[in-house]
């Protein structure tokens, strides 16, 4: 399955799920903690806090990413899970 028509749908669809995913959180950063009163450093906080949680998520999708590509480009190393 390994750099098939299948595997690159598969790709595909997960990017624009994950675009779709942090342009949603974007937006609700923008619209909900205006709202919520808070401001000045709590606000920050908040909006800081959210983005390194995003974007430990991207990493860790793109280390199993990388890793799916390593044991496709080498299928006589064992798989790491």
């Amino acid at each position: 399955m390994c750099f098939s028509l299948e595997w690159l749908k598969n790709m595909i669809i997960w990017l624009i799920i994950v675009c779709a995913v942090v342009a949603l959180i974007r937006l609700l950063l923008a619209f909900v903690v205006p709202h919520l009163g808070l401001g000045g450093p709590v606000l920050d906080f908040i909006v800081k806090a959210l983005w390194i949680v995003l974007w430990a998520i991207i990493c860790i999708a793109a280390v199993v990413f990388v890793f799916d590509l390593i044991s496709c480009l080498a299928p006589s190393m064992p798989r790491l899970r």
